[in-house]
């Protein structure tokens, strides 16, 4: 009997959006898991762009298998496409990947980067990646905020993304430093302000 499955790398993984069967993780060989997509409208615009995952040639990706019934595979196909595709930077592919534990093999559609798209970021430098993850506000929210949400899911599903742990090490140690900077400056103002003469 023909099977129908959707493979999931980011956000898809705890908020898929549409009905499945069954699900559990998987792993895709051929592609890894990066912030390689300039974000326009969900985390950020085209003057100020953020950053979003992509499924990026090379490697390999642990991720969520979703099995959909026959009967609602071309609603969900549709949904998933509005969901991807709003400025087509994903192309939507039929690829192997493995059902993990026992490393079962059947096909699924997922969504890959497309390299030759305006939106294609690349490989930035980790400098690049802080500047669009600080500046990135879309219709869906923070690009901060975004990047570490999908940390810590990836944490909770046991999936350790190196990339993402670094940059979120950095971005947390960034805010707490300016958040410790302006009561720095209250207390050091305080002190001069007291014993300052009036007229000086």
């Amino acid at each position: 009997m023909k099977q129908f499955w959707i493979f999931g790398y980011g956000s898809l993984m705890w908020r898929p959006g549409f009905a499945f069967r069954r699900s559990g993780p998987a792993l895709i060989h051929g592609y890894h898991r990066r912030l390689c997509v300039y974000s326009h409208v969900h985390r950020g615009t085209p003057d100020r762009p953020g950053l979003v995952l992509g499924l990026d040639r090379g490697g390999s990706c642990h991720g969520v298998a979703f099995e959909i019934e026959a009967s609602a595979w071309d609603e969900t196909i549709s949904y998933l496409r509005e969901r991807e595709q709003v400025t087509n930077v994903y192309v939507e592919k039929h690829a192997a990947i493995q059902l993990l534990p026992l490393r079962e093999t059947v096909g699924a559609v997922t969504y890959i980067v497309d390299r030759h798209h305006p939106q294609y970021a690349g490989t930035l430098t980790p400098q690049q990646l802080r500047h669009h993850v600080r500046q990135g506000q879309g219709i869906s929210g923070d690009c901060t905020d975004y990047v570490l949400n999908t940390r810590d899911h990836l944490r909770s599903m046991n999936i350790h993304d190196a990339a993402l742990e670094a940059l979120g090490l950095e971005l947390e140690a960034q805010a707490a430093t300016m958040t410790e900077q302006p009561s720095l400056a209250t207390s050091d103002a305080s002190p001069a302000t007291s014993t300052r003469p009036r007229n000086a």
